[in-house]
């Protein structure tokens, strides 16, 4: 993976909470970057989830100590082609530079 491979425009929303702890809406914006997108196509697994009209994703992003804070409980859009994701999970990759956040689209937020 190289910078210039990074060509999707990303942004992350965190989860407000009032003063009871109990969230009560998104944090628009906590982190923008770019990235990869790469769009899931075969297994069962993934096939199953497209039949839902779900899209699984798995997005390469630069490692920093603000990447770092995205969860799984962070909302992902891409605001040039209208979509949301939920986080399902945030990896780093083996050399730690990068982070692999797996998603998917078409699912509620």
């Amino acid at each position: 993976m190289n910078g210039r491979e990074l060509v999707d425009h990303l942004v992350f929303d965190a989860p407000s909470y009032d003063a009871a702890g109990s969230q009560d809406g998104w944090t628009p914006s906590a982190y923008e970057c770019r990235g990869k997108i790469r769009y899931l196509r075969g297994g069962e697994t993934v096939q199953a989830a497209r039949l839902d009209g779900k899209q699984p994703v798995v997005v390469t992003i630069r490692k920093s100590d603000d990447a770092e804070a995205i969860d799984t409980d962070w909302i992902m859009r891409d605001p040039r082609r209208g979509e949301k994701y939920n986080i399902r999970a945030v990896v780093p990759t083996e050399d730690r530079r990068w982070l692999e956040i797996t998603a998917e689209s078409g699912v509620a937020t």
